[in-house]
């Protein structure tokens, strides 16, 4: 059975990626959300079927996530408008997913929402934008997995990963490829159901290292 995914932040250098890989699989259909029509052959090419919507607008919202089972939300403002996009969009796409009864939500946060304090003044808005927005999700009744990067970069993935339930922010960084990967094993990977996950590159499978937190 083919499972329809939503990807909120499609035409991001993450949300690329993630579209992509959904896209090469047999048992997803993806729904590559865009808030601009020029960027829908962009986003066709990868595989992904383009709608158009915006994380302010709760209407276009109800629409794109109509008869989705799962939603990634990989959308930012890049630093332009970190309470309206990255808390308030994201509160109100998960507002509509709940309404439509999507079964899953996967979140792209940041490390250091934890400690926002600890973070360079040009990013302490941004991570209590996060960890408002994650706090939410928690709240919200929905089959969730929170996931959290380090440093993200162009690299090329390899497929392997630190991962807990914290880490050292200053410890390392990951390729968007290896973060888009998590993303998209963390709607089907029963372990990491309803668990925030702090992530980076490292050396272990990323199944394995996601498992091997739910069990520790």
């Amino acid at each position: 059975m083919t499972e329809i995914i939503l990807v909120a932040g499609s035409h991001g250098a993450t949300g690329q990626h993630v579209t992509e890989r959904l896209a090469a699989r047999d048992d997803y259909e993806v729904r590559a959300m865009i808030r601009k029509d020029d960027q829908a052959d962009e986003l066709a090419a990868l595989g992904g079927d383009p709608v158009v919507a915006d994380l302010t607008d709760p209407d276009s919202l109800e629409a794109a996530v109509e008869g989705c089972d799962g939603i990634v939300f990989a959308a930012g403002s890049n630093g332009n408008d970190v309470y309206g996009v990255d808390r308030d969009g994201a509160i109100t796409l998960i507002d509509a997913a709940d309404d439509a009864g999507v079964d899953r939500f996967v979140m792209l946060s940041s490390m250091g929402t934890d400690d926002p304090d600890s973070a360079p003044d040009a990013l302490q808005d941004y991570l209590i934008a996060k960890a408002e927005a994650d706090e939410y999700l928690r709240q919200s009744g929905l089959n969730y997995t929170i996931v959290r990067p380090g440093e993200l970069t162009t690299d090329a993935g390899t497929g392997d990963i630190r991962a807990a339930d914290s880490l050292e922010m200053d410890s390392g960084d990951i390729p968007r490829e290896d973060v888009a990967a998590v993303l998209v094993t963390a709607l089907e990977f029963d372990p990491v159901f309803g668990e925030t996950v702090e992530i980076l590159g490292g050396e272990t499978a990323i199944e394995d290292a996601l498992e091997e937190i739910s069990s520790s």
